[in-house]
This record gives C-alpha cells, structure tokens and sequence, in this order.
C-alpha cells in the first residue's frame, strides 16, 4: 500500500487582540472535532475559543489545495447556516470537549436560570480552564449552560462518555480526577484520587467500560466506569506518561511518554503489546504493502508529526511542523488537525482506510469467552495482524 506524505490543506491563524501582549498564553493547548464532524472548536490563546461549522468553506475542498491559510475573522457563511462562534472564557483554555445532549434533562429545572434554552438536543462543548473550573457551552447559541467547580488547579483534560449519558470526567493538575453528571445540572459524583503527579490525560473507553488516566509518573491507571474503582496499574514506560487514548473498538489503550516512546497495551489483561519509538525518520521509507487496519498520529518536540499503523512499527508517513502540540483525527478520516505553541490551527491530509472484512471481525466480536480458535482469539485481541 503507496502512503503519501501529509499535505497541508488549511491554516487558521487568530485575530491579533491588541489587548493582550501576543507572545504570552497564545497556545493552542486543544483540537477536537464533534463527534458527528460538523463542528471543530480549537483553543486559540488568551482565553478564546473559535467554534468554526465543518467542513471549511471552498478552499478546504481536498482537490483544490491552492489555499494554505484562511484569516478566522470572517463571521458569516451562507444564508441559514451555521456561523463561526468566538467564546471568551475569561481564563486560559487548556482542554476542549464536546458532547450531544439529547434534550435537557429537567425542563423545570433548567427554566428557572436559563429560560432561553430550547427543551431540544443540542450539541455542547466543554471547556477546562487554568483555574480549574469547567465551563459547559451550547454550541449553536453561545449560551454558558453550566459552570463546574471543584478542582484546585489546571484542569489538563476532559472526556465524555461516548454513549452520550452525559458524564463527563476532568482530569487536573490537583491531582485528581473528579466525575460530573450533567444530567444532575452538573454535580460531581466521584473524586478518583491516587496519583501522586499532576494528571495530564484521561480517556473513556468507547464502550463506557473503564477510564484511563496518565500523570506525571511512569505508569497509568486504569479504571471502572461502573463501580469508580481502580482497576490495575499499567507499567512498562521509563519517563512521565502524557497523553492516552483507547482505540474505536475499545480493544487497544495507546500510551505516551517523555521517553519517546508510544506503547500499545491490551487494557482488559494489561499486556503489553507494541511498542513505537520516536527515533529520526528514514526520508526514504518504502511503501508497505501490508494492509493497514487502525491508524495513529503523534506529534513531537523534534518538529514532525508521524503517521504510524497498527502493523508496522516505523511511521508510515510523516509532515514537518513547527512547534506542535497537538493533534486530532477527523471523526471519519481523511484529515488530521494539529494545533501549536503560537494558537495557530493546521489540517493535514490523512489516509483513509476501507477496513477489511478480517478488521471488520475484530470490531465486532469482542465476546473473547466463546469457544473459538487460539489462532482466532490471538487476532481478535491484537495479538497478531
């Protein structure tokens, strides 16, 4: 299979604020996408959020790459569509998610302080901010829902249920992470303490399962979203674990570190399965015929962001950047956003993958306790590729 480097498809750059000395706290700490991909909301520095409907106006179209960089100004799109949104939390924006709602919870309650909210689905963004509250956003008005306290420091990150029940778990440099129940108009219904570091990540696996979570230490901690209670420790990095993420079927945990290396674990035995170093790149990589299956990107202090697959250890591709920080894929492929140390935004292309009929299998059967095939179970549990 012939894998191309990343082309670059679009650059937001934000609005200088003449109020603000520009050199300080202008980092794009986050980049994420909707869950549904109409929306993608970055973290442009001093305390401003864009909202910006998706996909990009002509010039994102993946044919035409004649425009590398878009001013984000520009507030109008056409008659009766969505229109880009500033947000100004008042503090700075370290981490973004967003969540639907499929209706509010308890018209009655909600009427008595936000009267002008619509009793309909919605789509929300969270956001954690440096002073450790967390605000709740409705995307499509602007209007602030809620306003979450509880932690005594940086909130570093933020995770929803996938399932859209409307738990959301924040991850702080207090140490701990706490739950909230928006459908209880925001209260907190658990604090996980044990981490002895700042928490820098934590990630809800896609079946709701187990949570993991990522500190200043070497190892990471796994956790039951049903009972709240540690689950096991995984070890195997030798520097601080940074960030963490499940894969689509919830089957795979991917770690990373300070030690250059991204580690691949079985989060239901806590075996390790791959690892992927950040070693410098080979500029003449040949093309992998192997078929790729589960698609990661990294982004790294040495100005690359790398492309690697499940089946091969070395990137399959890889951009020069400068200054990142960090990076997301689109929802259903084909584009990576990376955001950096000066609150610009940058969309790459992605390679997409029509999965095979054997992957397709991996998805789908996860009930491993059936009486199948060594073999069989050895590739359901990404043992072999």
């Amino acid at each position: 299979m012939s894998h191309s480097k990343p082309l670059l498809l679009a650059k937001l750059k934000p609005g200088r604020p003449h109020q603000f000395d520009w050199k300080s706290s202008c980092e794009t700490w986050s980049v994420v996408f909707s869950p549904d991909g109409s929306w993608f909301a970055w973290s442009q520095g001093h305390c401003i959020i864009k909202l910006i409907p998706w996909p990009l106006e002509e010039q994102f179209i993946p044919k035409g790459f004649e425009a590398k960089s878009r001013s984000s100004k520009n507030e109008t799109k056409g008659r009766g569509s969505p229109k880009e949104k500033t947000l100004d939390c008042g503090r700075i924006v370290w981490r973004l998610a967003f969540s639907s709602w499929p209706s509010l919870p308890s018209r009655k309650l909600w009427a008595r302080h936000h009267p002008q909210v619509p009793d309909i689905s919605c789509l929300i963004l969270a956001t954690g901010l440096n002073d450790g509250q967390i605000k709740i956003w409705e995307v499509q008005t602007g209007l602030l829902l809620l306003n979450l306290t509880g932690h005594q420091d940086v909130v570093r990150d933020l995770s929803f249920t996938p399932s859209g029940s409307l738990i959301l778990v924040s991850a702080s440099r207090d140490k701990t992470l706490r739950i909230w129940d928006l459908n209880k108009h925001g209260k907190q219904i658990q604090v996980l303490s044990g981490h002895l570091q700042w928490v820098y990540c934590c990630s809800i696996s896609p079946d709701c399962s187990m949570l993991c979570s990522a500190a200043g230490e070497k190892s990471v901690f796994l956790w039951s979203m049903r009972s709240y209670t540690l689950i096991r420790k995984l070890e195997g990095h030798q520097s601080s674990v940074v960030s963490c993420n499940f894969s689509p079927d919830s089957a795979l945990l991917v770690t990373a570190s300070y030690d250059t290396n991204v580690i691949m674990w079985d989060p239901y035995t806590g075996e390790r399965l791959r690892s992927l170093r950040h070693s410098p790149v080979d500029h003449g990589m040949e093309d992998s015929d192997v078929h790729i299956s589960l698609y990661l990107a990294t982004v790294a202090d040495d100005r690359l962001l790398r492309i690697w697959s499940l089946e091969v250890k070395t990137p399959i591709a890889f951009a020069p950047m400068t200054n990142g920080l960090c990076c997301t894929f689109f929802p259903h492929g084909g584009v990576i956003a990376t955001g950096t140390r000066d609150g610009h935004v940058q969309f790459w292309t992605a390679p997409r993958v029509l999965s095979s009929l054997k992957h397709l299998c991996r998805k789908a059967l996860r009930i491993l306790a059936l009486p199948i095939s060594k073999k069989m179970k050895e590739f359901l549990t990404y043992r072999t590729f």
